[in-house]
This record gives C-alpha cells, sequence and structure tokens, in this order.
C-alpha cells in the first residue's frame, strides 16, 4: 500500500461491500458481463472504488467482448502498479492500485489498439467520475 493511505485491513473489510472486498482485498474476480460500468459509455475517468485515485481516462476504454471493462492504457501510470502473478496455473500481470494496494484485475498483450494492452479489470473495483465541463 501507499504510504499516504492510512485505512487498515480490519477497517476496510468494516467499511467495503462484501463484493468489492473480495475482489480488490482478496484477488477475487467479478462474473463477466455483470459490472455496472461495462457498458458505460460516458467522458470522464475511472477511478479506484477503494481510495479513489484516478486510473484511466473513458477514452482508453473499449469493448473487448470479454465481460470486463477493458482499457488500452492506464490514465496515471503513477496509480497502477503492475506485478507478476502465477496464480491459478496462469502467467499474467495482476494490475494493482498504487495509493492501496488494491487488486484491479490483469493486463494482457492482445489489445486491438496502437497500445497492443488489454487492461481487463473488474467493474467492482471502479468508481466513474463524469467531465461535466461545458462544451463551447
Amino acid at each position: 500500500m501507499g504510504k499516504d493511505f492510512k485505512k487498515t485491513e480490519e477497517d476496510l473489510k468494516k467499511e467495503l461491500p462484501v463484493d468489492l472486498y473480495r475482489v480488490a482485498r482478496e484477488k477475487g474476480t467479478e462474473l463477466p458481463f455483470t459490472g455496472k460500468l461495462l457498458h458505460n459509455r460516458e467522458k470522464g475517468f475511472y477511478t479506484c472504488a477503494v481510495c479513489g485515485a484516478k486510473l484511466f481516462s473513458s477514452d482508453a476504454k473499449f469493448d473487448s467482448g470479454t465481460g470486463w471493462p477493458s482499457f488500452d492504457q492506464p490514465m496515471n501510470l503513477k496509480n497502477v502498479e503492475l506485478r507478476e502473478d502465477e496464480s491459478d496455473g496462469m502467467s499474467r500481470t495482476e494490475v494493482i492500485c498504487k495509493k492501496c494496494g488494491s487488486h484491479l484485475g490483469h493486463v494482457f498483450n492482445d489489445g486491438p489498439t496502437k497500445t497492443g494492452e488489454r487492461y481487463c479489470i473488474n467493474s467492482v473495483c471502479l468508481g466513474f467520475e463524469k467531465d461535466n465541463q461545458e462544451k463551447i
């Protein structure tokens, strides 16, 4: 966890909804095609549902057909950490919120955009802040 994040694991277990705690803190996975933000098309940015760190821009979101929100790059690399994950008999790269240490999902090198990356993120781990800028 980042040094600025002050909540204990005990606090988080009490405060977070059960499904968010299971995925974000126990490295679970939500069922595909069930996430509240999967089909979100509004302009804005996606945040960590645990600590509020800015993670992904709506401009980086695409429909991967996998059942989870997918992005081709993080909004700010200072807020995302990548770690090798050898769990479940697979070799993957885990995506973690650098501020609070929460599991977000995984990144794969099979994305259709020019970055070639697909950040496959559990919707339950995301918040969304709509872009409220007035268009002139």
